[in-house]
Parts: structure tokens; C-alpha cells; sequence
């Protein structure tokens, strides 16, 4: 692991940068990374490398071509961590600081820090989140009001040894390592160098493309000189903020991959089982003058013409089967399946059966809230860094996306509406987003308005 300590002791800054990147490419962060991409595109890993072996009559470990090889990968991971990331950004966030505004002569109650964010703030979020979940952290560089994700496998840290900030970064790409150029740009406090692979040449054979440039320039533009800078600026820091998926700083994954692998085994071995019919054996009688070899063959006649000939005057071949333990397999995969959910801290939408009541709903939501509450805490650290661009000090505030009985739910708030005034009651009611919140406010007050100026 290089620091930002290293990068200052690097003489030769380039030679820094390529070394960096290859260090961090073979380290157990990114290797995980591109693990955890491969079962977010359920393409596992494990169940999509596992070959089977037999071994022949020399005793050499061959791999069985004969035998099925089906190879079914579940869906667990994506569905995981898209409920987790989802339930507390789904409904996007919002802040405090509000004021009231007209707009098209309807009164209005404004979010000032969304505002002021952008409107493309809670995508980028949302994007960030998730990756930051199945890759442990996510990087989003600002830039004036711009945002700009970068995984863990295209990013590089360098943490100050002393203070633990992220002090430098070193973001880099290709379409094929082995073919095509590389571009690396190193980010620094002061402003970013971008390198590009050597023309002619491939990976890490890097040359400056473009020298340092700084965050903010300020443009003048005049008749006779055209586009002159006349002067630049930057943040102050590095503009560029990491987010952890929870307080342990890891994947989701780890911890997770053995209990995905084994369901994928179990399953994959009982379709291959059912398709070759692998639990048929044979008995080969009055054939104690075979020899290892000769006893091979046999097998692998019987395996792939499906048919032998013996001597029915001294030996005999007889068949015999055993029914595909079903059950067994059956009730294992159910066992892993809430398994996996209990150790995520995840909702099984199987548990909740129609018409039960939000007490036992919310039962079943309680692993799903503590879990939301490490994750939001990481995101509320990541959002108040990024407010410190904006010169803002506000919260988010989360409107988490759950199911629930919304018959039972809108009686008890029906039932203590004449104490709720309107803004409370609607945010109350189950069916209405916080977007609608407002909009319905503002048509509510128009609707009254209109019936005002018709009586007059």
C-alpha cells in the first residue's frame, strides 16, 4: 500500500505513479473489487471455474468430459445489495434548511441545500452508494457543482500516514490492458497531471499528456488575444471524497462468497444429477480377471454409448439405481437462502405472507433497520464532506423505502387526523413520496383559493 508520505519521498514522480498502480491492482482491495463485479453481474466465480475430475487408470486427474456440467449461478448478491442501497436511497434525501417561494403563483416550500446540490445529486449518490457497498468504498470527485464516481478498481488512494485523510489519488482506465492505451490522472491538492500510454506502445509506458492543471481557472476573452487565463484557484483540499459501505470498510462479499458458492454447488450438482443420471451404478459379475484398465473402459462404454457387451455365459452387467436425493438438497439450499438473508440483514419478502399486520412487518424490517443505520451513517459523513464545498452545514434526512399493511397504516393516521396539520398528515400517509408532499400542499391551497375568489 502506497501513502501520500511515499509520493512526497518519490523522486521521480511518474515512476511513483506506474508503481503505485501496480501495487494496488495485485492488492487483496482491488482483486476483491472485480470478484464482487463478477457476482453483481451473477456471474460467479467460483460455480463458472469449477470443473469435474476423474481420475484414470493410471491414477492421473483428468477432467470428466463425459460428465454434465451445468452451471447455475444465483442472484443473491445483486438483489442484496440493491434492497440495502435502495431502502435509504430510494426516496433520494433531504435536508432542513428550507424556505418558502412562489412559483407560478402558487406558494412553495423549497429544499435550499437540494438546491443548491443540483438536481443530479441524488443519482450520483445512489450510484456511489452501491458501489461503495459491493466494493467496500466509492471515490466522487466534485467539481463545481459536478460529480464524478470512481470505483475502487479504477482508483488508486493515497492516505496521509498520520492524519488517515486522503490526501492524492490516482485514477486510471483502458478498453484492454493488454492492447489498448492506458490514461492515468493523478489527482493532487494543488490540481491533477493526466499521462497517457507512449504511442506505439502498450500498458504502463506513460508519458505526460497533459501538465498540472489546477481545479478552477478563470478565463478572459478578448477580441485580439482570444481565450487568455488569467488566473486559477483551487479548493483548498482534494476534491475528491471517499464513501464506505459500512464501518468495516470491506465488500459485501467477504463473509458472503462460501454461503453464495455452496448454494451454487448444491443446485448446479442436483441439475447434473438429474441430467446424466449419475446415481446409476453397475455390477459386473464373474469379472474378477478384469484388470483396472479393462474395468475403465467398461465404464466409459456404458458412459458414452450407453451400452456393453459381456459374456453372458461367465459374466453378467447389472444395472442398479438409487433415487436423487431431493429432499435432502431441497431443505439444505432453503437452509443457506436464509442464511445468506439473516447474515446480510436482509428482508426475505417469502417470510411476510399477505394481510399480516406492520407489527409483524416491522418485526421482520428490524435486521434491515440496523443495518440502514450503519450505512446512512457512512453516507450522512460523505454528504457533510461534500456540503463543505458549498460552505453549507446541514444533515440529510432519509425517508427509508419499505413495504408495509397501508390499509392498516392510513386507518391509524385517519385516526388522529384532527391533530395533524396537513404537511404532517400527508408525510404520514404511505402511498405519498416526500416529492408529493408539496406539490400536493401547493394544488390543496390553490384548490381553496380558487373556491375562495368564486364565493367573493
Amino acid at each position: 500500500m502506497k501513502t501520500y508520505q511515499d509520493y512526497e519521498a518519490a523522486v521521480d514522480k511518474l515512476e511513483f505513479v506506474k508503481a503505485a498502480i501496480n501495487d494496488y491492482r495485485v492488492g487483496d482491495e482491488y482483486k476483491t473489487a472485480v470478484i464482487a463485479d463478477d457476482y453483481e453481474k451473477q456471474k460467479n466465480t467460483t460455480i463458472r471455474e469449477f470443473i469435474r475430475y476423474l481420475y484414470n487408470e493410471v491414477g492421473q486427474k483428468v477432467p470428466d468430459f463425459t460428465a454434465s456440467n451445468n452451471k447455475l449461478a444465483n442472484n443473491f448478491f445483486h438483489r442484496l445489495n440493491v434492497q440495502r442501497c435502495s431502502y435509504s436511497l430510494g426516496n433520494g434525501v433531504t435536508f432542513t434548511r428550507t424556505e418558502k417561494r412562489m412559483e407560478d403563483g402558487i406558494e412553495r416550500k423549497v429544499d435550499l441545500t437540494k438546491e443548491a446540490l443540483g438536481s443530479d445529486f441524488d443519482n450520483k449518490l445512489y450510484e456511489a452508494a452501491y458501489y461503495a457497498l459491493i466494493h467496500g468504498v466509492c471515490y466522487v470527485r466534485w467539481d463545481d457543482g459536478q460529480y464524478y464516481v470512481f470505483k475502487a478498481t479504477e482508483f488508486c488512494p493515497l492516505y496521509d500516514e498520520y492524519t488517515g485523510k486522503l490526501r492524492a489519488g490516482i485514477r486510471f482506465w483502458s478498453l484492454d490492458w493488454q492492447k489498448r492505451p492506458v490514461t492515468v490522472v493523478l489527482y493532487e491538492e494543488d490540481g491533477y497531471t493526466t499521462y497517457r500510454t507512449r504511442p506505439g506502445s502498450k500498458g504502463l509506458d506513460l508519458v505526460e499528456y497533459q501538465p498540472k492543471t489546477a481545479y478552477e481557472v478563470q478565463l478572459i476573452e478578448t477580441v485580439a488575444d482570444g481565450v487568455e487565463v488569467v488566473g486559477e484557484n483551487n479548493y483548498g483540499t482534494l476534491p475528491i471524497v471517499p464513501l464506505w459501505g459500512s464501518k468495516h470498510k470491506q465488500s459485501t462479499l467477504v463473509g458472503m462468497r462460501d454461503k453464495l458458492d455452496a448454494y451454487d454447488l448444491i443446485q448446479s450438482g442436483f441439475a447434473n444429477d438429474l441430467q446424466e443420471c449419475a446415481e446409476i451404478y453397475w455390477i459386473v459379475g464373474n469379472a474378477m480377471g478384469m484388470t483396472d484398465a479393462d474395468l475403465s473402459k467398461f465404464r466409459d462404454r456404458i458412459k458414452l454409448n450407453h451400452i456393453a457387451v459381456v459374456d453372458t455365459d461367465n459374466s453378467s452387467a447389472t444395472p442398479y439405481t438409487q433415487d436423487v436425493p431431493y429432499q435432502a438438497r431441497k431443505e439444505f439450499l432453503e437452509q443457506i437462502r436464509a442464511s445468506i438473508f439473516e447474515d446480510f440483514g436482509a428482508l426475505d419478502v417469502h417470510t411476510i405472507s399477505a394481510g399480516q399486520t406492520n407489527d409483524h412487518i416491522d418485526a421482520a424490517y428490524q435486521p434491515v433497520d440496523e443495518e440502514a443505520d450503519d450505512f446512512e451513517y457512512q453516507i450522512i459523513q460523505f454528504v457533510r464532506q461534500i456540503l463543505l464545498f458549498y460552505g453549507i452545514d446541514d444533515t440529510p434526512q432519509f425517508k427509508r423505502n419499505r413495504i408495509s399493511n397501508q390499509l392498516e397504516q392510513t386507518q391509524m393516521v385517519m385516526m388522529v387526523a384532527e391533530y395533524l396539520d396537513k404537511k404532517t398528515l400527508l408525510e404520514k400517509l404511505p402511498f405519498i413520496t416526500v416529492d408529493e408532499v408539496q406539490q400536493a400542499l401547493a394544488s390543496k391551497d390553490a384548490e381553496v383559493d380558487a373556491r375562495i375568489d368564486e364565493e367573493e
